[in-house]
């Protein structure tokens, strides 16, 4: 079994070195290293998840005033001396390495902790809840941290507090699995089509050491597993997208609501969002339209769920739609939001795994299986090669109050890409036509305290992209504009919960906020274009002929919360890359 200090000096050198491709080398080695049977709980350690979301067990989420307290019962130091030195060094793992340090526990400490009894322990201590679940948690962290070595109580705090930010995303973990156990990057497309598909890291980490790469490839899709989804690039322009797809594609209506992926076995249903959260039990009137609607035995499918208006059908906004999410009286919902279903995709039909076939075929069979109604149909879609054409559908669309239309490429290559961005989807929006060529979604990081009407609130938020090269946020822009006076109450709300006293460190900034945020609340935002910034580092040298980073001129919030969405689902600053080349384009 792994020493887990063996994995926490991993940790260190992985922190302490800046290439991405040198700190793949560093986890391919403790992959290469550790047991088996401890594969999947370093994958665990390592992202901070002890299950996969979709899995519904408990997590971690150990609030820094909770670690405190475990800190210093295990140091015998007063909870005001570790605010002090928390001001200091502003990273809870650091203050607990040094006064471990400092009382000598680097040599005393009882006995050598394992990987596995490590991730035990976290696991334990996920899973208490209740009344006293607190007290419990700090006991439970309190003894860990008793028998831990300086090293291993800072990332065993970081992994806890969920700021063990290494900078490798699940990309980067993809790449050492391929190293350490096939030899080669080159076989990370296969592995990583078998985490899209079964949205398990842990599981693909465990299945390439005991049986390898073989095994790996008769990964297929099942009912109740979820498929990470495949998303759409945007662009501005009939004419580029039909280029894009290949000349002909079928143009779908883009619906203003919820992305479901819709798992069906009998009359057994199960509903996930986009963000791959189980959220059946918000959708109890979907889950009877798919019983009574879908004629298959077995499938796994996806569709836009759509608030309509009870009176006279037609649609109403997306934020209507997320107050069924944040209710707890779901039947009363229910009668003031009733929803409607617009089918779009099959990737799982009666035994057979349908993401291989191309799109064309997949809609077909959708038709085959939907018994379409006033409440369930498939998307309003047309094939056409024509650009004018497609204009026309993109102006029907928004005139009926739609977002605006997809471009679905519909050659012979045009299958499901799960857990990809692809040029075989692509958005042509009403936001995309207006100012800037895109609308964008931001993560929320920081806040300024407003003046004047605003006092009592934050007059400014600041923003950021996530990096996907690096798992982190740097900052895009500050935002002031767009607010009514209920968005900026509600926005306080909200943002409550996820107040820290220091920048989280997987938000890179250059400004310094009067609050800082957890990096969690996701909203879209249009502006006027992108330009070059000295002030935000997004992208800062990563783009051809500039020094600065990417800044969004002129932003503002269009009201719109991406409850669906993960923040490492916002938008990415490659996206911004390509957005501010294709408008340099255009000058």
């Amino acid at each position: 079994m792994m020493l887990y200090e063996e994995l926490a000096l991993a940790y260190d050198k992985i922190e302490n070195t800046s290439g991405t491709l040198d700190k793949i080398d560093i986890l391919t080695e403790v992959f290469r290293k550790a047991d088996e049977s401890d594969i999947a709980k370093i994958i665990a350690l390592t992202t901070g998840k002890l299950h996969p979301d979709w899995k519904g067990e408990p997590e971690l989420g150990i609030a820094e005033r909770m670690a405190i307290q475990a800190v210093s019962t295990s140091a015998l130091v007063s909870e005001s001396e570790i605010n002090k030195l928390l001001q200091k060094l502003g990273d809870i793992g650091a203050v607990a390495e040094k006064l471990l340090r400092e009382s000598g526990q680097s040599t005393l400490f009882a006995e050598e902790l394992t990987v596995d009894y490590v991730y035990e322990k976290l696991n334990e201590i996920a899973s208490v809840s209740g009344s006293g679940s607190s007290k419990q948690k700090i006991a439970l962290l309190s003894g860990l941290l008793t028998n831990a070595s300086p090293i291993e109580a800072r990332y065993i705090l970081r992994t806890v507090t969920s700021t063990l930010r290494l900078g490798l995303g699940d990309m980067g973990i993809l790449d050492a699995l391929a190293l350490a156990f096939t030899g080669t990057r080159d076989n990370r497309p296969m592995i990583e089509r078998a985490y899209n598909i079964c949205s398990d890291l842990g599981r693909i980490a465990r299945v390439l050491a005991e049986k390898g790469l073989e095994e790996i490839k008769k990964f297929k899709v099942e009912v109740g597993v979820p498929i990470r989804m495949m998303a759409a690039k945007k662009l501005s322009s009939a004419n580029e997208i039909l280029k894009k797809v290949g000349g002909r594609c079928i143009v779908e209506y883009k619906y203003d609501g919820e992305r479901l992926q819709i798992h069906k076995s009998d009359d057994d249903v199960i509903l996930y969002s986009r963000r791959q959260e189980r959220i059946t039990d918000q959708y109890p009137d979907v889950v009877e339209l798919v019983r009574r609607h879908v004629k298959a035995k077995s499938c796994v499918a996806e569709a836009e769920c759509v608030a309509i208006d009870p009176e006279t059908g037609t649609m109403r906004p997306f934020q209507e739609l997320m107050r069924r999410r944040r209710k707890t009286d779901i039947e009363a919902t229910m009668d003031e939001v009733p929803v409607a279903l617009f089918f779009f995709d099959i990737l799982f039909l009666d035994g057979e795994d349908t993401t291989q076939k191309p799109m064309l075929e997949r809609r077909a069979l959708l038709e085959q299986i939907i018994d379409t109604s006033d409440r369930v149909g498939l998307t309003k879609g047309e094939v056409t090669d024509d650009p004018t054409r497609l204009e026309e559908i993109f102006q029907d669309a928004i005139s009926t109050g739609h977002e605006g239309v997809i471009a679905k490429a519909i050659h012979k290559n045009a299958i499901y890409q799960a857990g990809s961005r692809s040029w075989l989807w692509i958005k042509l929006k009403a936001s995309y036509k207006e100012g800037m060529t895109d609308s964008v979604d931001l993560v929320i990081v920081g806040a300024f305290h407003g003046r004047g009407k605003r006092a009592g609130v934050y007059g400014t938020i600041l923003a950021a992209a996530y990096d996907d090269t690096n798992d982190t946020f740097p900052t895009v822009c500050k935002i002031g504009t767009g607010f009514t006076d209920n968005m900026l109450e509600d926005m306080k709300k909200r943002l409550g919960p996820h107040i820290i006293e220091r920048k989280d460190p997987s938000v890179i900034s250059d400004m310094k906020a009067d609050v800082w945020f957890h990096p969690v609340e996701v909203i879209e935002v249009l502006g006027d274009e992108i330009t070059i910034s000295p002030v935000h580092p997004a992208g800062r040298g990563r783009i051809p002929g500039f020094e600065g980073g990417l800044a969004i001129r002129f932003p503002r919030f269009t009201g719109r919360w991406r409850d669906d969405k993960e923040p490492t689902q916002a938008t990415t600053v490659e996206d911004l890359i390509d957005m501010f080349l294709s408008q340099k384009s255009r000058s």
